[in-house]
């Protein structure tokens, strides 16, 4: 069985969980967020923590317990604190600007690219040249960061294009005469 899976998920104060069926349902401060447990996983509440565990001996319930268990510590943490994923605009003239739910890049294109956020992502932008994107569901927050990203890749050779904060591009030498 996975380690992971042996170690409980604990509850923050301020989150309700409801096991029905199938499907648990997480709700916080920040969403709800649900999850379609898998047949080969058992989930039990046990006072302030989420028990994950195999139902039976095979090698996939056992990886599936240890999924599960992360999936599940991410909806919690997502639902109380939030995920945050920030890119910078690197590049003459690129700039971003966020409007309700939709964001308007130029990056070098002949016409500004127009992206319509999924429900559950906020979009900010401190300034034009950074966005910062937020929400409770990890995966989905990761997703419209690397869509965002996928319109303009840093390249090597001027660094010009959209990254993540912490990303380092590899700078290559230019060609020579």
């Amino acid at each position: 069985m996975s380690r992971i899976a042996k170690v409980p998920v604990l509850i923050p104060k301020g989150v309700e969980t409801n096991i029905s069926g199938a499907v648990l349902k997480i709700k916080g401060k920040k969403g709800d967020l649900s999850l379609a447990l898998n047949s080969l996983v058992v989930v039990t509440q046990d006072g302030e923590e989420l028990k994950i565990s195999a139902k039976d001996n095979s090698r996939q319930a056992g990886a599936l317990a240890g999924t599960f268990r992360s999936l599940i510590n991410n909806m919690m943490t997502g639902v109380s604190d939030g995920f945050q994923k920030k890119l910078e605009l690197q590049g003459v003239g690129y700039r971003a600007k966020a409007s309700g739910k939709s964001i308007n890049l130029t990056v070098g294109y002949s016409h500004p690219i127009d992206y319509k956020l999924p429900d559950g992502v906020t979009v900010e932008t401190p300034s034009q040249t950074e966005i910062v994107i937020s929400g409770a569901d990890k995966q989905l927050v990761g997703q419209v960061a690397a869509e965002l990203r996928e319109f303009r890749p840093p390249e090597p050779y001027k660094g010009k294009g959209i990254r993540y904060s912490d990303e380092h591009v590899y700078r290559k030498e230019a060609k020579k005469k």
